[in-house]
């Protein structure tokens, strides 16, 4: 856990949402083995999927399917919806870093590149919506992270101008990426050897290993 000194302290944190607040990559994992599987391609290892699912699969699939990235990405929405809210955890801490958010008097608010009707149903099946103000995910923009664009959309109407009181806190380049194309304070959570020689581009400005560590930091 790293915070350097003369920071003022947050009015906003923004938190991605996968693996940052909740425990999805099983989920994941599993909706690439499908789709890679149904193209008649190898799946990715879940080690793969961690280091390369970073971005919405509007972006990403054409990259990977070509013209079949529609088939693709309905494949894996199939996968997706079938087991998506059974296999849903929060990460250990994450209420309480929530709750103590609420209490410094932060606006919080998700972003995402999730779909955004998903991740909608994902914070009101936890009940979190008393604790997240605005969640904004893949395609409620033009474009999804790492543009600003949906920093943008989660302040907007709230009074608060991207600085670095406005946290974005996540776990891959495409969170710092968009916090740094903001003009917010980037936050790295998560373990920074899992993504080392891919930040250097967009370092983070504070370093968390987990929920736990990023209460202690407010």
């Amino acid at each position: 856990m790293t915070r350097p000194g003369g920071l003022r302290p947050p009015r906003a944190v923004l938190f991605d949402w996968d693996n940052t607040l909740v425990d999805t990559w099983p989920t994941i994992v599993e909706c690439y083995r499908d789709t890679f599987s149904a193209l008649g391609q190898t799946p990715w290892t879940a080690d793969e999927v961690r280091a390369r699912a970073h971005g919405s699969l509007r972006d990403a699939f054409p990259g990977l399917f070509g013209g079949r990235a529609g088939e693709a990405e309905q494949i894996f929405y199939d996968t997706f919806h079938r087991i998506h809210l059974e296999r849903l955890t929060p990460l250990s801490g994450a209420t309480d870093l929530l709750a103590r958010c609420r209490d410094l008097g932060c606006y919080v608010a998700v972003v995402s590149n999730k779909v955004g009707d998903n991740l909608r149903t994902e914070i009101a099946h936890l009940g979190w919506e008393r604790w997240i103000s605005r969640a904004v995910g893949a395609r409620d923009c033009l474009r999804d992270k790492p543009a600003p664009d949906p920093i943008f959309k989660a302040l907007d109407g709230t009074g608060i101008a991207p600085d670095e009181t406005v946290w974005m806190v996540g776990d891959t380049p495409a969170d710092l990426k968009c916090a740094h194309a903001a003009g917010c304070l980037p936050v790295l959570v998560g373990d920074p050897d899992r993504l080392a020689g891919m930040l250097a581009d967009h370092p983070p400005r504070l370093k968390a290993r987990n929920c736990n560590e990023l209460v202690a930091l407010l």
